[in-house]
């Protein structure tokens, strides 16, 4: 196992999908009446973990094949994620303005979700850039923040919270 530096680009992309998992943690206590987002977030909280486990078993690294096997992320996961955001784009109106991250608590805190995962993508897509971790973890981060913002206007709209409009000044 070698040493890294605390500046490192794993310890980059671990830390921010732990950031995104604890904040994830705040918008399931605030979807609490939501069943199907709560258990929806579950499962993504216990991907980030997986996500954190290829991460920290860089591909480049054969000193254990089965060590690479456990740490693979499957690819199904992103298709499940398409599909979660096609059920809940279907539930919502249209979009047709830029929108402000605003839309009640849960909303606003999906919105956070998402600017975090955005992050956490950039770190993860570095990392499969450079050949030390699954192109399939990429996909999936950039797949999870589309599903953010999303479940984000879901959640707006259930709580009955108007989604906030850009409004470009006027000079």
């Amino acid at each position: 196992m070698e040493r890294r530096s605390k500046s490192d680009g794993v310890f980059e992309a671990l830390g921010d999908t732990d950031e995104l998992n604890s904040v994830l943690g705040i918008v399931r206590e605030y979807a609490s009446n939501d069943s199907e987002l709560s258990e929806r977030l579950s499962v993504i909280q216990s991907r980030l973990l997986d996500i954190g486990s290829s991460i920290a078993t860089p591909l480049n690294d054969t000193s254990s094949q089965k060590r690479l096997e456990r740490a693979s992320f499957d690819p199904s996961h992103v298709v499940t994620l398409e599909r979660w955001i096609d059920d809940l784009d279907s539930k919502v109106p249209p979009l047709r303005n830029f929108i402000l991250p605003s839309g009640g608590l849960c909303s606003a805190h999906l919105h956070l979700a998402r600017s975090v995962c955005r992050r956490a993508e950039r770190h993860c897509v570095a990392l499969s850039q450079s050949g030390q971790t699954e192109a399939s973890v990429g996909m999936y981060m950039n797949r999870l923040s589309d599903f953010f913002f999303a479940a984000a206007r879901l959640a707006a709209l259930k709580e009955g919270k108007e989604e906030e409009v850009y409004r470009k000044p006027v000079p």
